[in-house]
């Protein structure tokens, strides 16, 4: 699909039909400007405009930042990246929680032409030495601890082994042998009041090249960077607010990491592009977001169902001013009716469903038009940029979900040959998930095409199962999967695997009645429960579930 990349130098664009192209510019989704661009116009029109706000929890603190101090700053690292050699196509790892200093080096690494590659701070060291070999970093930003575990001293230790691996970058604290202070480098020296700020003059990245690589999860083997470029990014970003009716009043509290697609686009380039403030904190603390959003006036809070849950109850043990908040926005897994209402209570907003994956963004969504409840049975229409298709449904309705449209990705990094075979004759995307007709023009997801249980020739809803699950009083969360059948010819065993909230989980019973009482039909209700103290996740949160059905198919 495109030819192979030079070593430390990302593919080239796997470009659309010209016809396609063509289109997707004159619709507005594929633009000249870029995200650096907005950035300047911002800086112009609203130089003290709160752009970012990051909470720091442990220190009680939170770094704020103007669009003007964005600006300076965006310059003032692209100066210090060029200082350490990064040249235009390089890749630039960087290894931090939600810090402010993920913002500035975003559009630092657009300013010098790099190629920006978000990895989560709990990535183990295989993994990190997976991705960093990959993509041929030549910088790594991390930080000296996270969690116990000694990321400054592991990167550093990697470089031996990673010949492109030039630099690394210690953010606070100590800074071992072999690395350099973050400080010190990079916000110390006002670089862009020097004579020598021209040279970054033409290097900055075109709106059709690639910028970013975000890693997928990896639940079945070693995980693909995703590459897009900012008109990819742009389509789906503009799709999103679009649905919502976001202008520059618009203020979001991410729950999210800006290492994943949710956080850094939906998030901070999202917040850029409409003028808006996105505020975030460094540690996931759920119950204290709401202070996020009291402080800053949030009009839109984005997580998954968990987080929410527990937003909610915070809400009731301790009230907050949420009175601006306009949008609850729930993605990675399905809205129960009783959150929503939840929700509502709590907090006064409305909840909104939405479904994408790193490959394509946010694809569909409910909006502010659809029924006030139909979050809980949709995951909405898809966005303009973006066509939906239902392969082959069942006489459940149930079928592979394939997409195609502006915000799909350029392809995987130097992988081109495995996003090759994702695509149909016709050029329509395997997004790997199931689908059902919502009956509005949008569509249901059950769960992923791998995981999938058949029972009587219908497809378990599996997504929608676990949701009821998760949702009992005494449950945290739960998984559901499918194991190998007692008898030959039987239906496979259903298990449900949960996180018990307190010292006892729900019975399987108990889960059977809350099934039979959300509607369900009788042959999707779970033969046997394992209580386990968490679930086996990837590092982007979703659930091992190959994992699960080894650990308990013999049991």
């Amino acid at each position: 699909m495109t030819a192979p990349a030079e070593a430390g130098r990302p593919a080239p664009a796997a470009a659309p039909a010209r016809e396609d192209a063509a289109e997707y510019r004159r619709r507005g989704w594929w633009r000249d400007e870029t995200f650096l661009d907005d950035l300047h116009r911002r800086a112009r029109e609203q130089p003290h405009k709160l752009a970012i706000a990051a909470r720091r929890v442990a220190e009680a603190r939170t770094d704020t930042l103007d669009y003007a101090e964005l600006d300076r700053l965006t310059d003032r690292f692209a100066l210090a990246l060029l200082r350490l050699g990064v040249r235009r196509g390089d890749v630039v790892a960087v290894q931090l929680p939600n810090r402010w200093e993920m913002v500035p080096l975003m559009f630092a690494c657009m300013r010098v032409g790099a190629v920006i590659c978000p990895i989560s701070p709990v990535c183990p060291k295989e993994e990190l030495r997976h991705r960093l070999g990959l993509t041929g970093a030549r910088v790594c930003v991390t930080l000296p601890e996270w969690s116990g575990a000694p990321l400054a001293e592991t990167v550093t230790g990697l470089r031996a082994e990673l010949p492109t691996l030039a630099h690394v970058a210690v953010v606070d604290g100590p800074v071992p042998d072999g690395a350099l202070s973050f400080h010190s480098h990079f916000v110390a020296e006002a670089r862009e009041e020097e004579p020598g700020a021209a040279e970054l003059d033409g290097l900055a990245l075109g709106a059709d090249e690639p910028f970013v690589v975000l890693f997928t999860s990896g639940t079945t083997g070693e995980s693909k960077g995703v590459l897009h470029s900012q008109n990819t990014v742009h389509s789906a970003v503009r799709g999103y607010v679009d649905a919502f009716g976001l202008g520059d009043d618009w203020v979001a509290a991410v729950s999210t990491p800006l290492v994943h697609y949710s956080g850094f686009a939906q998030g901070v380039l999202a917040g850029v592009l409409v003028g808006g403030t996105v505020a975030f904190q460094d540690v996931r603390r759920n119950e204290v977001l709401l202070d996020l959003v009291e402080r800053y006036g949030a009009t839109l809070l984005y997580g998954p169902p968990a987080t929410l849950a527990d937003v909610a109850a915070s809400q009731r043990a301790v009230r907050r001013d949420t009175g601006t908040l306009r949008h609850v926005v729930i993605g990675s897994a399905q809205v129960l009716r009783e959150l929503a209402d939840e929700v509502h209570a709590t907090l006064g907003a409305r909840t909104y469903s939405l479904w994408g994956m790193s490959e394509n963004g946010p694809v569909t969504m409910t909006r502010p038009d659809d029924p006030e409840d139909w979050a809980a049975h949709s995951n909405g229409r898809p966005i303009d940029a973006m066509r939906t298709r239902i392969e082959a449904p069942g006489a459940d309705g149930t079928g592979r979900l394939r997409v195609r449209g502006a915000s799909l990705a350029l392809g995987y990094y130097r992988r081109e040959e495995v996003f090759a075979a994702e695509f149909d004759a016709d050029g329509w995307f395997d997004t790997g998930d199931l689908a059902r007709d919502d009956g509005r023009g949008g569509l249901r997801i059950v769960g992923r095409a791998r995981d999938a249980v058949v029972r009587d020739g219908r497809v378990a809803p599996m997504t929608e199962l676990e949701a009821v699950i998760g949702g009992h009083p005494r449950a945290v969360e739960a998984a559901l999967v499918g194991l190998p059948p007692a008898a030959a010819g039987a239906d496979p065993v259903l298990c449900a695997v949960v996180v018990p909230r307190g010292e006892r989980g729900p019975t399987l019973d108990e889960i059977r009645d809350r099934l039979r009482r959300a509607g369900h039909d009788e042959r999707f209700l779970p033969d046997r429960v394992e209580l386990v103290p968490a679930l086996p996740k990837t590092l982007t949160g979703k659930v091992r579930k190959a994992e699960l059905r080894q650990r308990y198919e013999t049991r």
